[in-house]
């Protein structure tokens, strides 16, 4: 009777002891996510290159809310599905954050800065932003840019209909019947030239909320220098000498191809005309109209 308790016994601490075939893999699992937990919850100013300081500001409900998202990208194990089938983990080394690929462009239609920061520092408002430029080209930053803001709303852009979750917003302080400013114009450009590089970000898919939500949103409005920041590289623009469309092009369907979401073709044409004819902002459809989608069309 001994012999077989200590073959049993031998067994259970071979068992016990015998190496985890994934082990390497989930430590290097949880090592990465150890280092992306860090940069997500980086606080600290970045230089811009034209802006002397950016600010961030974050209070305590900031750091409540990264806890929440830190118990669940640290969650594994097993699931239970429908089916009673039970999910199996096993690590791998092979991921990373998810990057932004859209800029979203808005004008805060509100009163100060300290009044959209106020907004976006409220439970209840269920909005936010990134980044807020104020009209003397200040700088503050909400929130890192690999988290997902509130910004967009019900929006799309061509087959993109979740605009929150691929997208950094970008406030300016306007009230929508002003011009901007330079400098904020300038260092709106500053932080776009840094995003861009960051995260390669395509020109064309700097855009303005009016763009991806044309139903409902005109900002950052027809005083926005659309221009300017497409001659430096953030953005398309139309050509100086548009070309003339095809008899038979399709203005709709080259909306649609932009990424306009053309439902209320009303709307995707005057949220057009918004950003790229700001002189005519409405639904008409002239000529002039679709020589400029087609201008806009075969930049795509």
């Amino acid at each position: 009777m001994i012999k077989p308790f200590f073959y049993l016994l031998s067994l259970t601490i071979l068992t016990a002891c015998s190496t985890n075939p994934y082990k390497k893999s989930e430590k290097e699992y949880t090592t990465k996510l150890k280092s992306f937990q860090v940069e997500m919850a980086a606080k600290e100013p970045e230089a811009l290159p034209v802006v002397e300081k950016v600010v961030i500001s974050i209070d305590t409900v900031y750091t409540k809310q990264l806890y929440t998202f830190k118990d669940s990208i640290f969650k594994t194990g097993s699931t239970q599905l429908d089916n009673g089938i039970q999910t199996e983990w096993i690590s791998t080394v092979n991921f990373n954050l998810r990057k932004p690929n859209f800029v979203i462009l808005h004008h805060t239609a509100q009163d100060s800065l300290k009044q959209t920061i106020d907004t976006f520092t409220k439970t209840h408002t269920q909005v936010s932003a990134h980044y807020i430029i104020a009209d003397d080209g200040h700088v503050v930053q909400m929130l890192n840019d690999y988290l997902r803001a509130w910004h967009a709303g019900a929006s799309s852009w061509g087959k993109n209909t979740d605009i929150n979750s691929a997208s950094i917003g970008i406030e300016l302080d306007n009230n929508g019947s002003e011009p901007f400013s330079e400098a904020q114009i300038t260092s709106l450009m500053a932080l776009l030239s840094k995003l861009k590089k960051t995260y390669n970000i395509p020109a064309q898919n700097i855009i303005g909320h009016s763009d991806i939500a044309p139903s409902r949103k005109r900002d950052p409005s027809a005083l926005f220098p659309w221009k300017t920041l497409a001659e430096n590289g953030f953005g398309i623009w139309k050509d100086e000498i548009l070309p003339l469309a095809p008899f038979d092009f399709n203005a709709e369907l080259a909306l649609q191809i932009i990424g306009y979401n053309t439902k209320n073709l009303n709307a995707a044409i005057t949220a057009f005309k918004l950003h790229y004819i700001p002189e005519e902002v409405n639904s008409i459809l002239d000529q002039k109209t679709v020589n400029t989608i087609y201008s806009i069309y075969l930049k795509q």
